[in-house]
Parts: C-alpha cells; sequence; structure tokens
C-alpha cells in the first residue's frame, strides 16, 4: 500500500504522459495541445487482500510551448480502504516546469498522508555536457550530480513517442523526475504496443470523442520502473511500480492502470478539456 501514498514516480510519470513530445521531435509531431484532464480512479484487484476498495481523482493542468517550455500542474488525491476501519487518504500536488530541449528542470512537490505534517521537496536541475547538477531546496538544501545519459520526464515521454513511430518495442531509460526524496532515479523498461489507428473503435471517454484527437493514432503503453541503486547493489529486477495507458501522438494519455505489485488502480477519463495555447515566436 504505501507505493500509492508516496511522493510517487508512478504519479509524475502520468504527467509526464500528458505532457507529450519534447524537443526535437516537435517539428516532425506537430504542436503539443494544451489540456486539462481529469481521471477517476477505482479498485481493479488486490492481489494479497491488502485493499478491500479503492477511489481518488488526478487533476491535471498543461500549458506552454517550444520557446517558453512546458509547465505542468498536477493533483492526486486518492483513499484506500483495507479493511476493519483502516482508511488512508493521501493528496499529491506537484509542478514543474522543463525546457523543450531537456536541459533544465523545476519542481515543488508536496505530499500529506492522513493529518500528518506535508512532505516537501523543492529543486531544480541543469544538464551540463555529461553530468547533470541537481540543487534541492526542500527537504534539505544539497547539491549533486548525475550521469548526463538521464532524462527528465518530458524527454521520457518523448523518446517513447520516437520510439512508438519509429516501430519499436522495448526502450530503456533512466529516469530522474524528483520524486520520493529528490535523490532518486529510476531504471525503467517500456514496453509499446502496435499502433490504434484513429478509426478503430474503442470505449469511447472525453478524449476519443473530442475533435482534437479523432484523427490521431495511439499506441499501448507499459512503462515499469525499478530502484536504480537496488538493481546496481542486488541486481534486482522486480519493478517497484508499474504503469499501463494509452498515449496519443500529441502526448495526450487515456486509460490509465496503475500497477502497485499487491494491488492495481485504473483511471477512467472523466473530462477532457482543451485549452488555448500561445504559439511559439
Amino acid at each position: 500500500m504505501v507505493h500509492l501514498f508516496r511522493t510517487s514516480l508512478g504519479m509524475m510519470a502520468l504527467a509526464a504522459a500528458s505532457v507529450g513530445l519534447s524537443g526535437g521531435a516537435q517539428a516532425a509531431n506537430g504542436p503539443f495541445l494544451a489540456h486539462q484532464a481529469l481521471y477517476d480512479l477505482s479498485l481493479v484487484k488486490s492481489r494479497t487482500n491488502s485493499v478491500n476498495s479503492a477511489r481518488g481523482r488526478i487533476l491535471y493542468n498543461f500549458t506552454g510551448n517550444a520557446c517558453e517550455g512546458y509547465t505542468s500542474e498536477f493533483r492526486q488525491v486518492s483513499e484506500l480502504d483495507s479493511g476493519e476501519g483502516k482508511v488512508t487518504l493521501s493528496d499529491l500536488r506537484s509542478n514543474s516546469w522543463e525546457d523543450a530541449a531537456g536541459k533544465s528542470y523545476r519542481f515543488r512537490i508536496e505530499t500529506r498522508m492522513n493529518e500528518a505534517d506535508a512532505g516537501r521537496v523543492d529543486g531544480s536541475a541543469e544538464r551540463d555536457g555529461d553530468h547533470i547538477t541537481v540543487k534541492l531546496k526542500l527537504p534539505a538544501p544539497k547539491t549533486f550530480t548525475l550521469d548526463g545519459k538521464i532524462v527528465f520526464p518530458t524527454e521520457q515521454i518523448q523518446r517513447i513517442i520516437a520510439a512508438a513511430k519509429d516501430g519499436k518495442s522495448l526502450l530503456e531509460l533512466s529516469v530522474y523526475d524528483g520524486s520520493d526524496d529528490g535523490q532518486k532515479v529510476y531504471n525503467t523498461l517500456t514496453v509499446i504496443g502496435q499502433p490504434i489507428p484513429a478509426d478503430r473503435a474503442t470505449a469511447s471517454d472525453p478524449s476519443t470523442a473530442d475533435e482534437h484527437m479523432k484523427s490521431l493514432k495511439r499506441w499501448p503503453v507499459t512503462v515499469s520502473y525499478f530502484d536504480r541503486d537496488a538493481q546496481q547493489k542486488e541486481g534486482e529486477q522486480t519493478p517497484v511500480y508499474a504503469m499501463a495507458f494509452e498515449l496519443y501522438e500529441n502526448g495526450v494519455s487515456r486509460q490509465l492502470v496503475l500497477d502497485y505489485n499487491d494491488f492495481v488502480i485504473s483511471g477512467a477519463m472523466g473530462k477532457f478539456d482543451v485549452k488555448d495555447s500561445k504559439p511559439c515566436n
């Protein structure tokens, strides 16, 4: 159960999935779609009977362009009932900005569980040649460096879409998103399915019914996240978390499934609104 209420890599991945492409891929794939999406969460199954029910919502806002960078605002409120009156309520909020070239990343994350004090992470990361310098303000001031091959969330999704367009089915990346205590790096394995044509019949939701989306194809994608430190020290190959979704060419995601090993949560899109976007001058 703890995985759902961490400053969650999975939740950050969802935000990244909604952001979409970045950098050089923009010209080939068209502009990003500024939008707001609401996802309704519910329990799919509990493998260990540790969760009786789950409910919640994710609200995501995305704005920006290739000149000014991209801003995402994200909030997830979740409630898990583990039986015998044990209910855990979490509230996760994040605000991040990433430039289109994947060189700069800023993030603020706040996580609150039940009545406990909120945990906060606040920092920035700058790519410079073969390394990335991370400067944290919270939870404690700290500066450290990461391997320059590590990518930020928007670039991660850009590479997934580029791989999908190239017909590739597997992609391995190391990702830094500022989650947990701001010092974690996760190794990811992405499995990309065959493209879903725009005209294929599917269960309708606000995204498939929207005029901006009807002509776009999408791919079924599953991203598994592994603790990089554990893999390096112990060779551990069990993902700490996985998420599946259908990813559109413009970066919008639908049919979310969050797999926390002990239990699985679905995120059905309940509302989708396209927002006015400022053109890049």
